[in-house]
């Protein structure tokens, strides 16, 4: 039959024919749809549906001493997880995990059976959690049991986790810092030094079949574990400064304290020491103050006090302006600046050598030789020190100190900034100051890093900053031998090393309370000194905050404790053959305490300052001669120093002088009773501890 002549037929024809072409057309757009616009998205759904994608997780580096000491590492624990919905029985799971990881079952029972939740809302949804922690970073002894179970047991699941482990405990806590519970530093080395030390992870493909059994695997990104970072610190040393500067503050009832050890030539830091210290591997317990976790070293500055006398003599004498022989009148104990008058510590001076002010830390006597120097040339030398400036150790949080420019001075800055007061100052910028002198007048920059290693390569030393001149060398050596004088013969005694010369300055400032406005009964009690003098080898710088006792009498000491152990751990010759006389057990002098205001408040930081007003007082004439003062030594058999030698040394001198000997222990000998150089009667046996 033609379709031409049934017309209902043709139309039944075309009326197919259109549906049949709609529906190929729309297959065709569907297609482009599918093949072209949605492609990238379909292509990575059916990547995420076949690819099971594993991350590798990088170790993090180690964090190492001078001598390879590990201070940090990582170690990778396992952790148990299980999906809920492949638990054939839930009781029965909680039973088991519970009994073999000392959980509560009751807890672990709830979390398993906890509902999903809406991510949006957080609705609780219908069906269980495909995901359930049940605990995580196991001991050696629950991961050989869970292990044990996993073989049987195919619904638990075990994956490895990184945890950070300082084997050391609290050693070196501030500079180590620590990480959270992701892994991530959020203290220390550990934050500055993140990317370094953490690395990258890699990643791993592997296609699986439909019921997700794996097929073939490959490497798509190669892991990257973090750099090896090897400190300038020496763990031994690091001990000694804690455990000295612990017992200090204790003894002392200070609220805080730091110790910082470093090579003066160099700028190496061999020890940093902050009180009260921390545990990292330990979050932060419920109730414990901030400042635990302050790097008190580094990051909380404080007025020097006479400290900082060092900075105004070396100054005026490498300028020239005054001589270390050239008389000061020091006003017998009162001294008026603008309205404010300056006392002595314990008692006045009349006339006092240049040497004289820091051997006896006369506070009028530095303000005599900072208005011989000028508020300029003060201000440029205090900057050339470091002070007011960061020392961009690779450390976060660090403080420059207090500084300020000379147009915000006052009418007494000149007097106050000379003997340490209106300026701030870190620990580590002290020590910093102090190696200026110690290293000949060059400004070395403080280093903690040695050297960082990225496996596979080499290891990488860490560049050192060029030194700048500070003074001259002469100057530098002149200061030397008058820092020694404070510790022979000056507020420094209990600052005497046994067979090593040492060098060194106090410091006792009175804390000012910006609420009163007022000075508190409180001192920062410090010491920064050097040993031995004719060449140091460490520089120690001490202090001690909101204490009652001066700098003298609790921060000397533990100076004297850390450096001589430095310097036998570093094995630095002795350059006394017999000891001086042994650190005094008189009284310490006070005449270092810094007592800047005592008849009038102080006045604004920033009132106009007229320099000639501060010499309206003109002293007496000065006296034709001056009598040198001379100690007179002590007569009498000795006892000899033992300190420092071997076994067979020690029994050997003892045979040879005649003394007897008590031995305990052995290695070195680290202490004796009654100490080298004190008097000994006939008879008497030494006792000398090994260690």
């Amino acid at each position: 039959m033609d379709w031409r002549s049934n017309p209902k037929f043709a139309t039944r024809l075309f009326a197919l024919a259109g549906l049949a072409f709609l529906w190929v057309f729309v297959i065709f757009c569907r297609l482009v749809w599918l093949q072209v616009a949605r492609h990238d998205a379909l292509l990575e759904q059916a990547r995420r549906q076949q690819y099971l994608v594993t991350s590798i997780p990088p170790q993090r580096g180690p964090l190492l001493d001078r001598n390879g000491r590990l201070l940090a590492k990582t170690l990778f624990l396992d952790s148990v997880s299980v999906n809920p919905r492949q638990v054939p029985n839930d009781e029965v799971a909680a039973d088991i995990l519970s009994g073999a990881l000392h959980l509560d079952r009751q807890e672990l029972l709830r979390r398993m059976r906890q509902p999903l939740q809406c991510p949006g809302c957080h609705k609780p949804l219908e069906g269980r959690r495909g995901f359930v922690w049940v605990k995580r970073r196991l001991s050696p002894e629950e991961s050989a049991r869970i292990r044990d179970l996993a073989n049987h047991l195919k619904w638990i699941q075990i994956s490895r986790e990184p945890q950070r482990y300082y084997p050391n405990a609290t050693l070196a806590a501030h500079v180590v810092g620590s990480v959270n519970a992701e892994g991530r530093g959020n203290l220390g080395l550990e934050q500055a030094l993140e990317k370094e030390l953490a690395g990258s992870p890699g990643r791993i493909e592997m296609l699986r079949d439909v019921r997700e059994r794996p097929i073939e695997s490959r490497l798509a990104r190669p892991v990257e574990h973090g750099a090896a970072v090897t400190l300038t610190l020496e763990a031994g040393i690091q001990f000694v400064a804690e455990r000295e500067l612990r017992a200090a503050a204790q003894a002392a009832h200070a609220e805080t304290g730091s110790v910082v050890v470093l090579k003066p030539a160099t700028g190496e830091i061999l020890a940093m020491a902050s009180y009260p210290t921390f545990d990292p591997a330990s979050p932060p317990q419920p109730g414990e103050p901030d400042y635990f976790r302050f790097n008190h070293a580094f990051s909380v500055p404080f007025e020097p006090g006479s400290v900082f006398k060092i900075v105004t003599l070396a100054a005026a004498l490498d300028t020239g302006v005054i001589g270390p022989e050239d008389q000061v009148f020091c006003y017998n104990g009162h001294f008026a600046m603008f309205g404010r008058v300056v006392h002595e510590a314990k008692h006045g001076y009349g006339w006092l050598t240049a040497s004289e002010v820091l051997v006896k830390s006369s506070n009028i006597g530095a303000i005599q030789i900072g208005m011989k120097l000028g508020e300029r040339r003060l201000w440029e030398y205090v900057r050339r020190f470091g002070f007011g400036q960061r020392t961009r150790v690779p450390l976060p949080a660090e403080s420059s100190g207090t500084v300020r420019e000379l147009a915000r001075w006052g009418q007494t800055s000149l007097g106050s900034v000379a003997f340490g007061h209106e300026v701030s100052a870190t620990t580590l910028q002290l020590a910093q100051a102090c190696a200026v002198i110690a290293n000949g007048g060059l400004l070395v920059k403080p280093r903690l890093i040695l050297h960082r290693q990225k496996p596979p390569a080499k290891p990488v030393a860490e560049s050192a900053e060029p030194p700048s001149r500070v003074i001259q060398p002469e100057t530098a050596i002149l200061m030397r031998r008058i820092m020694e004088q404070v510790v022979l013969r000056g507020t420094g005694k209990s600052a005497r090393l046994d067979g090593y010369s040492s060098g060194g300055k106090t410091g006792t400032a009175q804390i000012y309370d910006p609420v009163c406005k007022c000075y508190t009964p409180y001192y920062n009690a410090s010491f920064v000194g050097f040993a031995p003098v004719p060449n140091p080898a460490v520089v120690v710088a001490v202090t001690l905050n909101r204490v009652r006792l001066y700098g003298g009498v609790v921060a000397a000491p533990v100076f004297r404790a850390v450096a001589t152990e430095a310097l036998l751990m570093l094995d630095v010759p002795k350059d006394l053959p017999e000891p001086a006389a042994p650190p005094s057990r008189e009284p310490v002098e006070a005449d270092d305490l810094a007592i800047a205001q005592v008849d009038a408040p102080p006045e604004d930081l920033a009132a106009p300052h007229p320099p000639a007003q501060l010499a309206k007082n003109l002293p007496p004439a000065l006296p034709a001669a001056l009598a040198p003062s001379f100690e007179p030594a002590d007569a009498g058999p000795r006892t000899p120093v033992f300190t420092g030698k071997s076994l067979r040394a020690v029994l050997e001198e003892s045979f040879a002088r005649g003394v007897p000997v008590e031995v305990v222990g052995t290695g070195i000998a680290r202490s004796q009773n009654p100490p080298g150089g004190s008097p000994l009667a006939p008879g008497q046996p030494v006792r000398v501890e090994f260690r």
